[in-house]
Formats: structure tokens, sequence, C-alpha cells
């Protein structure tokens, strides 16, 4: 490991500049869902090149050196890509977004402590496999793009099969999807719920509080579906995770940042935001599913929640679901009445000791399961 400490530079440009590293890697991220969908799609793969592009001369004005390299030979990657020189993968995607964390991870090391470590070997090892992809090698690029992956998650296998390469980790591969977009699903349900998580994600800016928080949730949902073998149909779990916080955006700021308790008739404002959310998807029948767990997510399973007062056995699973990962969303990042988030094991913990009745026990199960897997890695 390395130790980077930069030139003093004003606060004023070190903010400026993590405000829009975070913005483009949001940008980014967008732009790789999207590829998901259109790959050929060529604007959407030259705003890819433009972010890598804009971080790498960002970082180089302020000298932060140690990041260029990985950056310069990431932005020629996409520069075959651009030039229909290369086509996009979800292995390109991986690679991308583990470049960009890696950077990412970087500068917030300096905006917290002054300086930055940073794993010069791996990158050096990085760097290498990303210039062994080439425009002459394309028959080539699928494996050498593996190889670059690999370097970054050493325990992904790569078997052979009959219609090519399938792709795994070690263990059982329970891992968070890059999106909380389903694959499986028409283009046209994709569509739809890229609407709702774009939607959700000018929402979430009117809060300090709420950002990349439907992302977070739809990911984890996904995730614990999977392990309860997906008995929620995963479309509608996924509009579910993005809509169902809809209503809060339409709540007094005063109230959405107040740090002391409620009085009953804030409360009972607060609570009318379920509606708000549920009848977002009123009108769209194929989303009437998610529009069920959307009214019931803060239903609990002893019947004392809003907005029916319904309990466990009346609750979809979807919503019963929702529930826990709200909760656990909250605890594990700051609120206005909680400026000091739990970390995640103490958080799994704490959701355990008040879960009688407030969550399905059968989900709980599911969650510690899920959670186990991820905070033992």
């Amino acid at each position: 490991m390395q130790t980077f400490r930069p030139e003093d530079l004003e606060d004023d440009i070190l903010n400026d500049l993590i405000e829009e590293i975070n913005e483009l890697y949001e940008s980014s991220e967008q732009t790789l869902i999207e590829l998901e969908l259109r790959p050929e799609d060529n604007e959407l793969q030259r705003a890819l090149f433009r972010s890598v592009h804009t971080i790498k001369g960002d970082l180089g004005l302020v000298g932060f050196s140690p990041m260029i390299p990985l950056l310069q030979h990431m932005e020629d990657l996409l520069d075959y890509l651009r030039k229909g020189q290369m086509e996009y993968s979800s292995l390109l995607s991986d690679l991308v977004l583990q470049t960009m964390d890696i950077v990412k991870h970087f500068v917030e090391g300096i905006m917290s402590r002054g300086v930055a470590e940073y794993d010069d070997v791996l990158q050096a090892d990085l760097v290498e496999a990303i210039k062994q992809i080439t425009p002459e090698n394309r028959d080539e690029h699928e494996k050498r793009l593996i190889d670059a992956v690999k370097v970054l998650n050493p325990s992904l296998i790569v078997d052979e099969t009959k219609d090519g390469l399938e792709i795994k980790t070690a263990d059982d591969g329970l891992t968070l999807s890059k999106t909380g977009i389903p694959k499986d699903i028409s283009a046209e349900k994709q569509m739809d719920i890229l609407f709702f998580r774009d939607m959700m994600q000018v929402i979430e800016k009117r809060s300090n509080f709420w950002r990349g928080r439907g992302d977070r949730i739809a990911k984890m949902a996904l995730l614990i579906n999977q392990v309860a073998g997906k008995p929620i149909e995963e479309d509608q779990l996924a509009v579910a995770s993005y809509v169902h916080d809809f209503g809060m955006a339409f709540m007094p700021l005063k109230l959405l940042h107040k740090e002391g308790s409620y009085s009953d008739t804030e409360f009972n404002l607060m609570r009318s935001h379920v509606y708000k959310s549920s009848r977002l998807l009123e009108h769209l029948n194929q989303w009437d599913v998610a529009r069920k767990i959307v009214l019931q997510v803060h239903e609990r399973a002893d019947g004392s929640g809003y907005p029916l007062g319904i309990k466990d056995e009346e609750m979809c699973d979807g919503a019963k679901l929702l529930a826990i990962l709200d909760t656990f969303d909250a605890m594990t990042h700051p609120r206005a009445h909680n400026d000091k988030p739990m970390a995640r094991k103490k958080a799994v913990i704490e959701i355990n000791r008040s879960a009688k009745g407030q969550f399905s026990m059968k989900w709980m199960r599911h969650f510690n399961v899920a959670m186990t897997k991820l905070l033992t890695r």
C-alpha cells in the first residue's frame, strides 16, 4: 500500500471536486444501466467516455496523480467502445464501476483524513490487464475483460459452457447487483423501472439524507428475495423499492428535517405519504402488486402499523421485506434524528432485538442469512 498526501488545497476546491465526482459517478451508473438495455447506443457510449475523461481531467488539475494512469487506460477502453472497436458487455460495466469505486474511495480518503491510501501493485496489475484489450484482438475481448475484472475480484470463477462463458463467484454467488433493475424481464418493464428510478433520484435531492436510498433498498431487496427463492416477482419488488417513499417528497422540509419527536398532527401528516406513494401506481395495472407493497410497507406484524392496521398474515411478502430494509437503511445512514448511523453489523443485531411484533419472522430469517453472508466476507 502507498500513501498519497496532496499539496494544500482550499476546502472549496476539494468540496467542488468531490461533488462533481459524485455527480459523475451517479451519471455513469445511470448510463451503464441504460447501456444494459441499449448496448449499441452510441450517445450513451460517448456519455460514459466523457464522464471518465472529465474525472481524469479534474484529478489532474489538483495533482491527484496516482489515479491518472488507471483512468487514462479506462478512457482508452471507452474510446474503443464509442468508436465501435469493441462491444459493450456487463463485464465492461463491472470494470468501469469498480474503477470508479477505487477513484471515489481515494478522493473521499483525502477529504476525510487529508491523505489517501491506495494499492499501487493492484492498480499496476489492473492497468496491465486493461492494456491487453485492444481493437486488434477483438475476438478475445471477453476473456481479457474477465482477466481485468479478476484483478479486482479474484474469487471470480469462469466456466466454459456450450453457450460461451459462465461467470460466477467462488461461493454461492450471493452478491449485490450493480443496480436494482432486474435483467430477466421485458425491455418495456425495464424502461418503466428505469423511469421510476430516474424520478426518485430527482426526489432524493430534496433532502441531504436521501441520496442513494432507492438504489440501496432495491439492490438489497432483490438479493434477499433471491435468498428466499424469489417468491416475490422481481419487477414488482423493484418498482415498490423505488416508489415507496415517493410521497415523502411532498412533506414540508421542516418536518422531514425535524430532530425531535412529532406531534400527533405532524405524525398523521407524515403517515399520509403512503397514500401519495401508492397513488402514483393507481392507474398502472401492470404494477398493481407493487402498489399493494407500497401501501403496506409501514404495517407491522402485530397490527400496530399504518395505514390499515393489518397483521402479518394479511400483509404481502414484498411489504414484509421492504419494512425490514426501510428500517435497516434508516439505521445505517444519517437522518435528521440520527446523526451517528450504526455500523451494519450492529444494526442487524438491533433489528433482531426489536423484530418480534414489528417484522415478519420468516423474512427476518431470510434477512439474517443474507446479511451474515455479506458481512462475513
